[in-house]
């Protein structure tokens, strides 16, 4: 097939409102993204002239497309900086917005430029679609693929004054910006990867009404916004002598199998999860979860065992939090709820009855 009919098929497969699905159509996305982008974690980026098959495979597989590692720098690990976001997670989050024709919808973090055209082609030729880009370079980019369109790329860090009647952010954040939220409308939306943790961890999108309150709708995987980016802490445990041992009805295989992990981590702000590769008895690197909290660790292994150390046993505060939501029929990650207070500086989940869980930001 050629691209156009590559884009087509593409399209037929969102899972959406036909009328998200026309603007998607409206805009092929081979057009969007450069020749250069970076498939692998390690090694050289693929140069579309060089191998333009792999190059149209990896744009039209419905994946992200990373188009930006290391800030537009060299590494010996290709850290993704700027992207084009999966067609599907798209839509979800356009639709969540509400997006209608006449509505004044601001971006933040223009990257590609394809999401902002698929905006413009939604809120109508009425009114146009303001995108907030931070590097210079990407700003470039997009500028040049939307020329012509009624879309307005600002380069910043600081989005112009509003109103808007929505707000869609395509990079995560830990602390909600003011900036993203004051120029909102009473009824406006917005929309964006929320960060529990102050360094990275998941990232499940929710829509904030009047960007105070709201749901979430589904789980995400977002880079950070860079005004917010943390240096990476050292994995919890590494050079720690194991204190303590146990058991529990759960391994870490359970908890990623059955998609637990996000909802564990809104439901346990006392404690840090993330998810690390380390060698189990058979000496092959396995999953676990690792926990952290101030001077204590503890690793959950694939057939439920725990090690840790500190003064925090962290695997029960865990398990009674996984308690919780067993008794409660593990609801879903929809049914968690986000509530920002007026000074920023507290986010409170819910759950139905469960909770609240104040999430501190630091």
């Amino acid at each position: 097939m050629n691209l156009d009919d590559l884009h087509s098929s593409l399209v037929a497969r969102i899972d959406t409102s036909e009328t998200v699905r026309a603007a998607f159509a409206d805009h092929p996305r081979h057009r969007f993204i450069p020749d250069l982008v970076w498939p692998d974690i390690q090694g050289l980026p693929l140069i579309r002239s060089a191998d333009p098959e792999r190059w149209t495979s990896y744009v039209y597989a419905g994946d992200p497309v990373v188009t930006q590692a290391n800030d537009g720098g060299s590494g010996a690990i290709n850290t993704p900086t700027s992207s084009s976001s999966a067609p599907q997670l798209m839509a979800d989050m356009i639709t969540a917005a509400e997006i209608d024709p006449g509505m004044r919808v601001l971006e933040i973090g223009t990257g590609t430029g394809w999401n902002a055209a698929i905006l413009s082609s939604l809120v109508g030729p009425t009114e146009s679609v303001t995108s907030l880009e931070i590097d210079p370079k990407v700003a470039r980019h997009a500028r040049d693929r939307l020329s012509g369109s009624a879309v307005r790329i600002v380069e910043g860090a600081t989005p112009p004054e509003g109103p808007y009647d929505a707000v869609i952010a395509t990079c995560a954040a830990h602390r909600i910006p003011d900036e993203w939220t004051r120029h909102l409308t009473e009824e406006g939306r917005l929309v964006l990867p929320w960060d529990p943790y102050e360094a990275k961890g998941p990232t499940p999108i929710v829509v904030l009404n009047g960007g105070v309150e709201g749901r979430f709708v589904r789980d995400g995987s977002f880079m950070r916004d860079r005004t917010q980016r943390v240096p990476p802490g050292r994995f919890p445990g590494m050079d720690r002598e194991t204190e303590r041992e146990g058991d529990l009805p759960f391994g870490s295989r359970d908890l990623l199998d059955e998609d637990l992990l996000t909802r564990l981590v809104l439901a346990t702000p006392e404690i840090t999860i993330g998810m690390g590769l380390r060698p189990w008895t058979d000496g092959v690197p396995r999953p676990i979860i690792a926990l952290s909290a101030e001077d204590s660790w503890a690793y959950i292994w694939p057939d439920g065992s725990t090690t840790g150390g500190g003064p925090h046993d962290l695997t029960e505060e865990l398990s009674r939090s996984h308690g919780e939501l067993d008794e409660a029929g593990r609801p879903e990650l929809s049914e968690f709820t986000l509530e920002v207070s007026p000074d920023h500086g507290t986010h409170t989940v819910r759950s139905g009855p469960l909770g609240p869980w104040q999430h501190r930001v630091r």
